[in-house]
C-alpha cells in the first residue's frame, strides 16, 4: 500500500508559511537545491523547473500524486497556472474552488480522509501531501511519514504546520541530513 508523506518545509516555531503565504523567508542554499532537484524533482513546480536548472520532464523519484489544500494551490492559479505539477496527479481540497481547467488536477470538495484512503490502494508511488496546515491537521490519522525541512529561522507567525485540534501523535525519527546553512531535513515515521 502507498503511504501518504507530509513533505513539507518548516520554520523553527512549526510555521509553513509566514503572513500572506510568504516562504521568501526561508535560507535554501546551493547543496540544497541540488539535494532536492536530485532526491525529490517532483516538489519543484513544472513551470518553474526551466528556471532552476531542472528539466521540465525529469522523472519523479519519490510520488506521483499531491494532495494540497487551495492555499497551496492558490499561489500558482494567481498566475493563470491550473496544473501547477503536471508531472503529478493533483488533488486540490476545496470546498469553495470549483473545477479548474487542468491537465492532471481534480478538485475535491469534501472527505480528504476518504480521498487518501482510495488513493493509498491504487497502485502506484507515494502520496505526496503538500498542505496547508489546516489540511494536514485533518489527514493526520492518515500520515505514515513526515519529510520536514526544517529552516534556521523563527517566523513568528503565519501558517501552522497543523491547525487542528490538539491531537498528540506519536513519530519515530529515522534520519536526518543537514545542509551547509544549518537546514536539516529529518524524515519520521508513525510510531
Amino acid at each position: 500500500m502507498r503511504k501518504l508523506v507530509y513533505f513539507v518545509g518548516m520554520s523553527l516555531d512549526g510555521y509553513i508559511a509566514g503572513p500572506g503565504d510568504d516562504i521568501s523567508f526561508y535560507p535554501v542554499g546551493d547543496d540544497m537545491w541540488d539535494w532536492v532537484k536530485a532526491q525529490y524533482p517532483e516538489t519543484l513546480p513544472t513551470h518553474i523547473r526551466p528556471h532552476i536548472g531542472l528539466a521540465v520532464d525529469a522523472p519523479n523519484q519519490k510520488f506521483d500524486t499531491l494532495v494540497m489544500g487551495r492555499g497551496t494551490y492558490d499561489p500558482a492559479l494567481s498566475i493563470g497556472v491550473t496544473s501547477p505539477y503536471a508531472h503529478m496527479r493533483q488533488y486540490v481540497v476545496s470546498s469553495s474552488l470549483g473545477p479548474v481547467d487542468g491537465p492532471q488536477v481534480e478538485v475535491v470538495a469534501s472527505d480528504p480522509v476518504g480521498l487518501v484512503r482510495r488513493l493509498k490502494h491504487e497502485n502506484g508511488m507515494d502520496i505526496w501531501l503538500a498542505g496547508g496546515g489546516k489540511l494536514a491537521a485533518q489527514l493526520l490519522g492518515e500520515i505514515d511519514e513526515l519529510v520536514i525541512k526544517s529552516y534556521p529561522v523563527v517566523a513568528g507567525t503565519g501558517t501552522e504546520a497543523f491547525a487542528g485540534e490538539f491531537n498528540p501523535t506519536s513519530f519515530a525519527p529515522t534520519k536526518r541530513i543537514e545542509f551547509g546553512n544549518g537546514t536539516q531535513v529529518t524524515w519520521l515515521a508513525r510510531a
